[in-house]
């Protein structure tokens, strides 16, 4: 950085995308977790919407956690590593899920 304490608009946009990658895998996960068998139920919707929901949710979340890896690469973002596991790790979760509710919605 430069002798002022402001973050380049490259290191805004990297932190900006991570923050964005991790609030659609949070969402995925409180629809799924959450509103989908606690919320819905209580309203009266059809049940099984969830992993009709949460396959699409699912892969958007990964697209947005790896999309947030290349920017921290890019960037040469002094936490690259850390973030690319920790990126990594909710992928593989992500993944779990989605053949969860491939399972789900083909049974």
């Amino acid at each position: 950085m430069a002798l002022t304490d402001t973050p380049s608009s490259g290191s805004v946009d990297v932190h900006r995308g991570f923050s964005r990658s991790i609030m659609v895998s949070a969402l995925r996960c409180t629809l799924t977790y959450i509103v989908l068998p606690f919320v819905t139920p209580l309203l009266r919707l059809a049940p099984g919407v969830g992993p009709a929901i949460g396959l699409p949710l699912g892969l958007v979340a990964i697209t947005s956690n790896v999309l947030s890896i290349r920017r921290f690469w890019r960037a040469d973002h002094h936490l690259k590593k850390q973030v690319t596991v920790l990126h990594c790790i909710v992928i593989g979760m992500l993944c779990f899920l989605i053949y969860r509710d491939i399972n789900a919605l083909v049974s």
